[in-house]
């Protein structure tokens, strides 16, 4: 990815790898504080919370209590979806 980035923006390696990694922790950032991030015709990254759950081992079959957790989510944009096809 990062060297598509410099091939693209006409940017070095390290320049897109800095500008990717910012890019991360930028959504990282925004997901820990509740806020969604929207990239118009890409998509949305947001924060979901999973509840609790009871699963089992898949090894001996025991069941096992799955805490609640919050999960990272993205919902593909109209554009991206368009552009697979």
């Amino acid at each position: 990815m990062i060297e598509h980035i410099a091939q693209q923006a006409d940017l070095s390696k390290a320049s897109a790898g800095r500008a990717l990694e910012a890019f991360i922790q930028g959504v990282q950032s925004a997901l820990r504080k509740g806020d969604a991030v929207t990239l118009v015709g890409f998509g949305t990254f947001a924060v979901s919370t999973r509840l609790a759950r009871t699963g089992r081992n898949p090894r001996t079959g025991e069941e096992i209590k799955i805490k609640k957790a919050k999960v990272a989510k993205f919902r593909a944009g109209k554009a991206l979806k368009d552009g697979l096809l």
